[in-house]
């Protein structure tokens, strides 16, 4: 059996091979991203309800096993104020792993990072 190797579409990899090929036109990268991100923020939905609970003034407190810890966000309050959000669903309880969660959560929130950052770059280059 032949073994093909697949190819790198991490930001990191897809930055490589713009590098590689010399592509040095003005553009987002990944470093721009990361150096436009102010803070970060994680919690599960069952954190987000018992936080709002508290807020209330509802009874606040674990509820136990509950589906809402499977849910993770992420919040990226950017440099100028602006949020953006990413989640990651876990289907089965026994493979939550919050870490990984959290990865997953944070990688959606910068994918949406990316066309915002891209429309700014476009809107920039269109006033030269």
């Amino acid at each position: 059996m032949n073994h093909i190797q697949s190819p790198d579409t991490s930001d990191a990899g897809i930055e490589r091979e713009i590098l590689a090929k010399g592509l040095t036109a003005p553009r987002v990268t990944p470093s721009d991203i990361e150096d436009n991100i102010a803070s970060e923020h994680f919690f599960t939905a069952q954190q987000g309800v018992i936080g709002e609970s508290c807020v209330t003034g509802k009874a606040c407190g674990d509820s136990g096993d509950n589906p809402l810890s499977l849910l993770t966000f992420c919040v990226l309050v950017m440099k100028n104020g602006f949020t953006v959000t990413g989640e990651s669903a876990c289907a089965s309880p026994k493979n939550f792993d919050a870490d990984i969660g959290k990865k997953i959560a944070r990688a959606n929130a910068v994918n949406k990072v990316w066309p915002l950052m891209g429309y700014e770059l476009k809107q920039r280059l269109s006033q030269r």
